[in-house]
């Protein structure tokens, strides 16, 4: 049964919770700088992360351990300036946040002020509660991620679905009751079962983000990089591609090639 969806002007953190009251889905896609920034918000998605994903589409790395606190605040200053009408979610990085709380009051008090997002996010459930309560007492809205957290992939040793087992199951939803009851005004849930991650929309009564979550959640969240096409080696089942831009943008470039050496561009319709 669909929503009728309302006309948000600018969304906060109020409208999600709103959403998820009147039962109406929240988009959120991933942006790293101003001109896919503004593509995203003019299309109407309701949330921006500024992923630390970056780390892999782009600069490379096959992890976000990598990323640091400055490049992340130069990528979300990026976002800033591209945005007017969605809400902009900053990860913090790893090891910005997860052993010293006052480090990661002081972390999310950068992001706040040198980018001028609207939020932070953070993975991990109990192990970083402290911190999660240090940035929230200072006023800063804060996105909890919990089943498979990339900044612990060492940890996990795999990509695999999170929380199939029944003790990472019941720690999972304390997790995020926890986050909830902590003052986080969402949460993502990556690569868990649909079953799980419905359970959890039930319980909680601040919205809960999917991705490879199933469609029982309050929304979904994608790489923008990977939903368009632009990415072509990552294929897991949650993804659907929306575009093929990576074969698109290769054959416009192979033609820009041919052209150049062909003396074909410039026309002369295309000289002063």
């Amino acid at each position: 049964m669909s929503v009728a969806q309302k006309d948000y002007k600018k969304v906060t953190v109020k409208t999600l919770q709103d959403m998820k009251v009147n039962g109406e889905k929240i988009s959120m896609l991933t942006a790293y700088d101003y001109t896919m920034a503004r593509i995203v918000d003019g299309a109407g998605v309701d949330v921006i992360l500024v992923g630390d994903s970056a780390s892999n589409v782009m600069a490379g790395h096959l992890t976000t351990l990598p990323i640091t606190l400055d490049q992340m605040i130069y990528h979300a200053s990026s976002v800033v300036r591209g945005v007017s009408r969605a809400l902009i979610v900053v990860d913090l990085p790893f090891g910005s946040y997860q052993s010293d709380p006052k480090e990661a009051l002081r972390s999310a008090i950068r992001i706040m002020k040198e980018s001028g997002a609207h939020s932070i996010k953070v993975e991990g459930g109990k192990e970083i509660k402290e911190s999660i309560k240090r940035i929230l007492n200072a006023g800063i809205p804060v996105m909890g991620h919990l089943g498979l957290t990339p900044q612990s992939i060492y940890k996990f040793g795999t990509f695999t679905v999170r929380a199939k087992e029944e003790e990472e199951a019941k720690k999972l939803i304390s997790d995020a009751l926890m986050l909830q009851k902590a003052g986080c005004f969402a949460v993502v849930l990556e690569k868990i079962p649909a079953k799980l991650a419905k359970k959890v929309a039930e319980k909680l009564t601040i919205p809960v983000i999917g991705i490879g979550a199933g469609n029982g959640v309050d929304g979904q969240v994608l790489v923008l990089h990977d939903m368009i096409g632009m990415t072509h080696e990552f294929n897991p089942r949650f993804l659907r591609r929306y575009l093929n831009l990576y074969d698109e943008m290769t054959t416009a470039l192979s033609q820009y090639v041919t052209d150049v050496k062909s003396l074909d561009f410039p026309s002369e319709d295309e000289q002063y």
